[in-house]
């Protein structure tokens, strides 16, 4: 049969395993196993969608390659090949009952049968099972009973059984007798008429047997299902459905949604079924309509009104077989509130109001204006908003509104005066609370308002202050007696102070005075601000104005005391401890007074002799670094110092600075070395180490001396005669020991090396003599040494320790020449191409010339570039001449 809503036209089975898939109670995954290529308009495979939401309203998938269609039928919409599995998401909603969920399907591609090859095929012979077709009976059937369903027949034997009758998927009891078979023929009969409903399908097992109970056949399990008869009517799921919508609503907006079931076969036209609106209450234009698949329920009327019809009644059918005339039909009842929006503007009942008030009358009310709105009471749309929006600049009237009854009460806060004002004109306007909405059927927005008169009653009054509040500045330590101001009080009638007396009301504070005709106030002890009711610096006075006539008047005097210099600036630490790393030591002061009488301080040492050895770097307002100018001895210091506040006063402290011949502070003790009366002392150990150093550095100079004037002269030199530059060494670290019978090790004992410098216009090498291995004891006789190649024989002679670049340049040469060609060679002493490779261009010269003694000179003068060498090596070169 086909779903509830028409699939493509012809659509392509998946040749495969499809799954009718029950979603978890999570609703989380399905997974289908499909050909690696789908076709468009192919039918992947089905969820189970009231599994996982029961009344579900819409449908729809997050990839446009599938849809999904009311029944839970997944198709495609184009040709996809799967290269990798494939995953999508169905997305329900619920609307009415605003609950959304989400099934995740995932797209596998099915594992390929293995093909066997030719060669790999074998043929058996296997018997033939006997294997009818499934049997189908109808619901309800009307007989005759027993009625004949389905015939089973084995080439072998003649005898059937049942040996064993199961009921369908889901029924929990065994329905015994309801089938049986002839023995002799195999024909399967019903004993009576089934509900679908109850019984869905059945399962029997049947034995052929040969009439010596042989049983030749495998037992057959045979199904056999019953066939849905459309004998069950939809039903609604509510008695009543209860909607609402806000009015002046636009066409198409979603208001609801009715469902209804079936009992009988899903997915059949049995259970297909169609709603329509059969009748609406009142029975004016419709305003509704009735999706017939979805049976979801939408705004017809573009001009829904609350205040007309606050609310309707729907009379809605549910029909299957997709509502042909023929079909099993239902009805319910759906009830639609209108929800009120502010589409109509308060306005007031009256335009003009007066009313009357005393003078000087406060917070109380003097008049209700109400208005009338015709949207639902109770809600925002309704509730009234009063404003004053002229007339108010003093802000002595405020008007509210009554919850209870809507109404605008007015009140006065402040009180007024009729020598002012005899009468005040107000203009009040209102509004909701909700923001107006311009409804299809309702006017432009015009604010309503009204008018209200107040007449101001004349009083007799008590003589008033003006201002109310005196404030009063007062320097911090005036005189006793000094004037700080006049405080009167006028009287309202006639707008002068003659007759009004003055007093200060008993028990306040008791630090000024009025004078009783005249106001004049007076301090009558000495403000502090540190002191008594004036810790906070201020004090508030409440005065009397008493006229002829006993009315009395208050106001309030506020003196407030600005702050003084009367406090010293003190440096709080006095003594400090410096070390020999001379840290500077932060001086930080202390004023009490309050800006600006306190920070920015000014530090300076005021004794002239410790000035010229101290000095004070500023560090911020209220600290100072305090460190010696040069080298001094150690000792104790006190040093004065004076700080001067932005006030101008000046505080002395004598800072002691105890300089020690320490690492840190804690080393220094009260037996360290002191400095008095600008003297220093030296310790005995001090004396002691100065004497041993003399001694010392005479010693390192006699040795000196006698170490170049004694021994024998012999004419010698290593294997590498600038050892005082380089180190041979036969471990070249980090790596392996170094052994090569080309490296001639040095001795250590008295060995001196030599060092070459130019004196005049003569150029020598000058070699220290000392004993070591010339080149004869350790290389052998076939070499020579540098005093052979001077003289012409093997033998040292005695001369004036110096050798010429010649000589030098003569001895060298052919060694360096005999080294570079051994290291050329492999272990097996052959000629190794890549250790030493010779390049015919070796780039662009460089610019500062000749490397000196490397390169290949050949006269004397090559030793000129060491006038010009830099300054650094210039002092290297000073260092090493010898004076």
């Amino acid at each position: 049969a086909p779903p509830r809503t028409m699939a493509p036209a012809a659509p392509r089975l998946v040749l495969g395993l499809l799954v009718l898939s029950l979603c978890c109670e999570a609703c989380k995954k399905v997974i289908f196993h499909v050909p690696s290529e789908l076709e468009a308009d192919t039918l992947v495979g089905r969820v189970d969608l009231k599994e996982c939401l029961q009344s579900v309203e819409f449908v729809s998938s997050s990839d446009g390659n599938f849809k999904i269609l009311e029944d839970g039928s997944v198709y495609t919409t184009s040709a996809i090949s799967l290269s990798a599995e494939k995953t999508f998401t169905i997305l329900l909603k619920d609307i009415q009952e605003d609950v959304q969920k989400k099934i995740h399907v995932s797209l596998v591609e099915e594992e390929k049968k293995k093909t066997r090859h030719a060669r790999d095929t074998v043929l058996k012979r296997t018997k033939r099972r006997w294997g009818p077709i499934p049997s189908v009976m109808i619901e309800n059937a009307l007989g005759p009973f027993p009625l004949q369903i389905q015939q089973v027949q084995s080439d072998t034997a003649q005898n059937y059984t049942i040996y064993y009758s199961a009921s369908g998927p889901g029924i929990d009891q065994d329905p015994k007798g309801l089938f049986y078979i002839e023995r002799e023929t195999g024909n399967i009969f019903a004993t009576r008429a089934v509900d679908r409903e109850q019984y869905p399908s059945f399962q029997i097992i049947c034995f052929a047997t040969t009439p010596d109970g042989y049983s030749p056949e495998v037992p057959l399990v045979h199904t056999i299902r019953i066939e849905d008869d459309n004998d069950n009517a939809p039903y609604f799921t509510q008695d009543l459905f209860e909607f609402s919508v806000p009015e002046n609503s636009k066409p198409g907006v979603i208001v609801g949604k009715v469902t209804a079931e079936d009992r009988d076969e899903p997915y059949t036209l049995h259970t297909t079924l169609k709603y329509r609106i059969v009748s609406q209450n009142p029975p004016v234009t419709p305003a509704f309509s009735l999706h017939g698949d979805t049976g979801v329920i939408t705004v017809l009327l573009p001009q829904l009104d609350r205040e007309l019809v606050p609310s309707y009644t729907v009379l809605v059918e549910a029909r299957d077989m997709a509502g042909q005339p023929f079909g099993l039909c239902t009805t319910g009842t759906a009830v639609i509130r209108i929800e009120d929006t502010n589409d109509n503007a308060p306005s007031f009942k009256q335009l003009q109001y007066e009313t009357r008030v005393e003078e000087n009358r406060m917070n109380v009310e003097i008049l209700r204006v109400s208005v009338v709105d015709l949207d639902q009471p109770g809600l925002p749309g309704s509730a009234a908003v009063y404003e004053i929006i002229r007339g108010n600049d003093d802000r002595s009237f405020e008007i509210t509104t009554d919850k209870n009854t809507n109404e605008g009460v007015l009140c006065v806060v402040k009180g007024l005066d009729y020598e002012s004002a005899k009468q005040r004109i107000l203009v009040i306007a209102v509004n909701n609370e909700a923001p107006y909405m311009l409804a299809p059927h309702s006017q432009q927005l015009s604010q309503s308002t009204c008018s209200v008169t107040v007449h101001v009653m004349d009083l007799d009054e008590g003589p008033v202050f003006k201002p109310c509040l005196l404030r009063l500045d007062v320097k911090e330590c005036e005189d006793v007696g000094t004037s700080i101001g006049r405080y009167v009080a006028e009287d309202p009638e006639t707008g002068n102070s003659e007759g009004i007396c003055y007093r200060i009301v008993p028990g306040q504070c008791n630090w000024i005075s009025i004078d009783e005709k005249s106001g004049e106030v007076r301090t009558i002890k000495v403000l502090d601000r540190d002191v008594g009711e004036m810790r906070q610096g201020q004090c508030n006075i409440t005065v009397l104005a008493i006229d002829r006539n006993g009315k009395t008047g208050t106001g309030t005097i506020q003196v407030v005391i600005q702050p003084g210099n009367k406090n010293y600036p003190r440096i709080a630490k006095t003594e400090y401890i410096m070390c020999r790393d001379r840290k500077p030591i932060c001086l930080t002061a202390q004023d009490g007074d309050e800006a600006p009488y306190s920070t920015p301080f000014v530090y300076r040492i005021t004794d002239r002799s410790l000035a010229s050895s101290w000095k004070i770097m500023r560090h911020n307002d209220n600290s100072v670094y305090l460190s010696p100018k040069g080298d001094i001895p150690f000792g104790i210091y006190s040093i004065p110092v004076s700080v001067t506040d932005n006030g101008g006063k000046v505080g002395e402290s004598h800072i002691t600075v105890n300089y020690c011949d320490c690492i840190t502070p804690t080393e220094c003790n009260d037996e360290t070395r002191s400095l008095r009366d600008g003297n220093v002392t030296l310790g005995l150990w001090a004396i002691l180490a100065m004497i041993l150093g003399s001694l010392l550095l005479l010693l390192i100079l006699i040795t000196i001396c006698g170490c170049c004037g004694s021994g024998v002269m012999h004419r010698h030199v290593t294997d590498d005669c600038a050892n005082h530059n380089l180190i041979i060494s036969n471990t070249e670290a980090p790596g392996e020991e170094v052994m090569d019978h080309n490296i001639i090790p040095l001795q250590n004992t008295n060995d001196q090396g030599g060092y070459g410098i130019k004196t005049g216009d003569q150029q020598t090498f000058e070699m220290v003599k000392g004993r070591g291995h010339t080149l004869e004891s350790v290389k052998g006789g076939g070499h020579q040494t540098l005093g052979s190649v001077k003289d012409g024989g093997g033998q040292p002679v005695m001369d004036t320790c110096r050798y010429s670049y010649s000589e030098w340049h003569n001895f060298t040469h052919p060694r360096l020449g005999e080294k570079v060609h051994l290291c050329r060679q492999d272990e097996e002493q052959k000629h190794s191409e890549d250790y030493l490779l010779s390049y015919n261009y070796e780039g662009k010269g460089s610019l500062a010339g000749s490397v000196g003694c490397c390169s290949d000179q050949h006269e004397e003068e090559a030793l000129d570039f060491l006038d010009q060498l830099e300054p650094k090596f210039r002092t290297l070169a000073e260092t090493c001449v010898k004076r």
